[in-house]
């Protein structure tokens, strides 16, 4: 009766046998189609104009294509010319006419090869597929042009003909402009991003609206992606977290431009309590310099004024959740302010900073009035702002903790285990769970923050938020603790360290690995875990490919405060049709540079790995659900056959 059900479902959408047998050939002419390519990136941290490049050239794809099509035909800088207007399309359009090298030739020529790279980025699709992508203004003429046409005995002169069109009607710019977005889009299939889009940089809105806008992609949460997620859905410790990280990163543009959260509420409560304090702990990193000028010093008593409220809230938030395990992260009871000192795991330290005005020492985690309100204005600006909302879905709907994808396991963080390799139980939510099953409740328990209609799971998910965002036992985290407190404070750098969960020592052991691939359902000889989160040294000599290439670490410092640390700006992997490759690559320009002189980003091969045959579609998890499409295609004609369902023709 269950099938019957379903089968009528299919048939509104396939109403005839000719309908459904139509449907199964297209399908299994899919299958036969080499795999679309995925690209992966990881720990963006709000560097849009890198990002952004990165996904205008494919990390190379493009590049790539233009030496497949042209070889030795074309110098390199007339390869690097036309990469650079497939690129940044109206900006080398202006450059290019500034030079006065616009003319009809000029514009003849780069139509043609602009149609070359489009039939071979096009050629993995179908015709129904790459039509789906077409600028709908010009499909018609697109399709003309990258269509092979048996039946034309004189190609040369009918390509010329459309072509020498498309300039007298003065149709040229804007046909160039939708080509080469054309071109972007179908040389990357699908977009995986492996966590952290935010923070740290200036761009994070930015990123998020290039996203909202883009064909095909899926996301999996970093610990500072929950972390807005916290703070969207109203939890105060997150949206502390939020501000003062903006503040330490000298990126508030994000929230007052980016978000239109207005930071006027803490401004003045900073210039009236810390007045005449020189908050010297609570330093900028800006990158325009280090002067301190009149907004440096407010930003550093702002910064100070919103450390002290989160390290309030976040003892609150502690204490009201033991099962977080993390007392050790209560301090402020832990100071003794006649000493000047803070007593941590038994040890007395001297604190750097020994002026508190809003701290009540026999109630040190209750918030003053002033700076309740503070709080309660900054918690009004989030929930109720309305571009952060649509990111935040966007978040939701395309987001999650993990996925499994073409014998892929991508997460952002660790799978918590024990120095043994065995899987680390937590118990958050009264039973003991572990690796998949934790992954599993903590997205349920995460999700209910914003769907419940029960306030009470609301708040449960709301809190989980900011566990994940820095709890010993979250996997989004992988530390046994973020010592925020102690960076402050304490000059003793001991304090400062924060350990790595076990994972990040185990997954060089290919049967830790072996495990966890079962645990997630994963069969195969070419199976990979591709995670971020954790900067790779490249310069130091470490290999961002671990356990025999099983393990792919993909954090390689996309964000500018981590190219010191890693030698690097990041790293992207590719995985088409004949395999995976991982590259480094150097820090951006700018888009100017790129245009004027046509060069792209270094790049450098890292690592990669060859399939023994050509991957097709047919081989993917689409491949899979392909399958089972045609399957229940074929048992729908079979029910129009025998009379179970009765086609619905029209007239």
């Amino acid at each position: 009766m269950e099938k019957i059900r379903f089968l009528e479902c299919l048939s509104k959408q396939y109403p005839t046998i000719d309908s459904a047998a139509t449907e199964i050939i297209n399908l299994q002419s899919i299958l036969n189609l080499p795999k679309g390519t995925e690209h992966f990136l990881s720990d963006i941290h709000g560097e849009y104009k890198a990002f952004a490049h990165v996904l205008r050239n494919g990390s190379g794809a493009v590049m790539k294509k233009i030496d497949d099509v042209f070889g030795d035909t074309l110098f390199e800088d007339q390869k690097e010319d036309l990469a650079s207007l497939i690129y940044y399309p109206s900006e080398k359009l202006q450059y290019v006419k500034n030079q006065g090298r616009a003319d009809s030739s000029w514009y003849r020529t780069t139509l043609y090869r602009l149609v070359s790279v489009c039939q071979i980025v096009s050629s993995k699709y179908t015709r129904s597929k790459v039509r789906k992508a077409m600028p709908e203004n010009f499909r018609y003429v697109i399709e003309e042009l990258i269509t092979e046409k048996k039946e034309v005995l004189n190609k040369k002169a009918y390509y010329d003909e459309i072509i020498n069109t498309i300039i007298e009607i003065g149709c040229a710019d804007e046909f160039i402009v939708e080509m080469s977005n054309l071109i972007q889009r179908l040389v990357i299939d699908h977009l995986h991003i492996i966590g952290d889009i935010y923070d740290r940089g200036y761009g994070s809105h930015f990123v998020m609206d290039s996203l909202m806008n883009y064909h095909s992609l899926d996301i999996q949460w970093g610990n500072h992606d929950v972390l807005w997620m916290g703070a969207f859905a109203g939890q105060p410790a997150c949206i502390a977290n939020i501000v003062r990280t903006s503040l330490l990163y000298d990126n508030l543009s994000v929230l007052e431009n980016g978000y239109g959260i207005s930071m006027m509420p803490l401004v003045l409560f900073a210039m009236e309590t810390y007045a005449d304090d020189p908050c010297a702990q609570f330093t900028i990193r800006s990158r325009h310099g280090s002067e301190m000028d009149t907004q440096t010093v407010l930003a550093m008593k702002m910064h100070k004024a919103i450390t002290i409220i989160q390290f309030k809230l976040e003892g609150q938030l502690i204490a009201k959740h033991p099962e977080y395990n993390m007392d050790n992260r209560r301090l402020l009871d832990k100071i003794d302010a006649d000493k000047g000192t803070v007593t941590i795991d038994g040890k007395e330290y001297p604190m750097l900073d020994r002026y508190f005005p809003t701290i009540d020492f026999n109630n040190p985690y209750e918030l003053t009035s002033e700076e309740q309100s503070v709080i309660a204005k900054l918690c009004n600006s989030f929930v109720n702002c309305s571009k952060l909302k649509s990111h935040i879905n966007l978040l939701l709907q395309k987001g999650s903790l993990y996925k499994v994808c073409n014998n892929n396991l991508l997460f952002h963080g660790c799978i918590p285990m024990n120095e043994d390799g065995s899987f680390r139980n937590i118990n958050l939510f009264g039973e003991d769970l572990c690796g998949k099953e934790l992954y599993d409740e903590l997205e349920r328990c995460a999700r209910k923050a914003f769907f419940s209609v029960n306030e009470e799971e609301n708040r449960v998910g709301r809190d989980i938020l900011w566990f994940l965002w820095n709890g010993a036992d979250s996997p989004l985290y992988g530390r046994d603790k973020m010592t925020t407190f102690e960076r402050y404070f304490i000059a003793d750098e001991s304090t400062h360290k924060e350990i790595k969960d076990v994972y990040y020592r185990l997954f060089n052991d290919e049967e830790v690995v072996d495990r966890i691939f079962k645990m997630f359902g994963i069969k195969g000889d070419n199976a990979h875990i591709i995670n971020g989160h954790v900067p790779i040294h490249h310069t130091e000599g470490e290999s961002p490919v671990k356990c025999n290439g099983k393990v792919i670490i993909i954090d390689g410092g996309f964000s500018q405060p981590y190219h010191k640390v890693t030698g690097i700006a990041g790293y992207t992997l590719i995985y088409n049709s004949y395999g995976l490759m991982l590259t480094a690559h150097e820090p951006f320009k700018s888009v100017d540079y790129t245009i004027r002189s046509g060069r792209d980003m270094q790049t450098n091969q890292v690592a990669t790995e060859v399939s023994q045959k050509r991957i097709l579609v047919g081989d993917t998890d689409n491949g899979k659900k392909i399958r089972e499409n045609i399957k229940d295609l074929k048992d729908l004609i079979k029910a129009y056959r025998n009379g179970t369902l009765r086609q619905n023709q029209k007239n």
